[in-house]
């Protein structure tokens, strides 16, 4: 790609995240993005093929420096304290940058963009290493799911609607409930013996943790037919519902 085409390219992905960004309600044209730009139509959809293509590569290229954080930040010894990071880092930038923030988790986005599957890639990456210490009750892909469908669900509201939820604890509170639904209490240094209703519930996370263990595993003597079958077995255990 020639620095010609790179700098048309640029130029405008900074006009439209601009325009985003100074829109009332988070939307752009194509007809302004151009003016803007000083390029006509054409060199728009050669560069992004469509608005949506445009408006994937705005959130893309706004959401870099948050996911950059994320990638540079060193795994402490506790995953559950990485959990809690990752949640108000999510809700601090989008209430920082509403509009990119809507526009990420718009219906109208027919495809997922890419930093949205990276920032779930990121959080599955923590609830792994809580399930192979023992610390979550269901698979890590369930409590991924959980815990981002929670995550963007307040951030969404805080953005769209702040004079509504406009409770400063409201997304720690929300956070602590999910966190609490998923992951085991830390047992501390001297656990007290488990009660039989305790050990029943210590068994999903039992069954998390060894699927978490046979995931990282580079040899477990299993053929991979069979270790998927035993990811399948133990990820069912994992995730059954206790007052189903």
């Amino acid at each position: 790609m020639s620095s010609s085409t790179t700098s048309t390219r640029t130029r405008i992905l900074q006009v439209a995240a601009r325009l985003v960004g100074d829109s009332p309600d988070g939307d752009i044209s194509t007809r302004a993005v151009c003016e803007a730009a000083q390029v006509g139509a054409p060199a728009l959809y050669r560069h992004f093929g469509d608005k949506e293509g445009l408006l994937s590569a705005v959130v893309d290229h706004g959401f870099e420096r948050y996911l950059a954080t994320k990638r540079e930040r060193e795994a402490s010894a506790d995953p559950v304290e990485d959990l809690r990071r990752g949640w108000d880092s999510h809700v601090e930038f989008a209430v920082r940058n509403p509009n990119l923030y809507r526009l990420m988790n718009s219906p109208a986005m027919r495809t997922p963009p890419a930093a949205a599957l990276e920032s779930h890639r990121i959080l599955t990456r923590d609830l792994e290493r809580a399930a192979a210490q023992g610390r979550i009750r269901v698979a890590p892909e369930l409590a991924a799911q959980m815990v981002m469908s929670a995550n963007v669900g307040v951030a969404l509201m805080l953005v769209a609607r702040p004079a509504t939820f406009d409770d400063p604890g409201l997304s720690r509170r929300v956070r602590d409930a999910v966190h609490a639904s998923i992951l085991t209490p830390d047992p501390g240094p001297d656990p007290d013996p488990g009660t039989g209703a305790r050990e029943e519930a210590e068994v999903p996370s039992a069954a998390a943790r060894l699927s978490a263990l046979l995931r990282q595993a580079q040899g477990s003597g299993l053929s991979t037919a069979e270790a998927a079958l035993m990811k399948e077995w133990l990820d069912r255990v994992a995730n059954t519902d206790p007052e189903s």
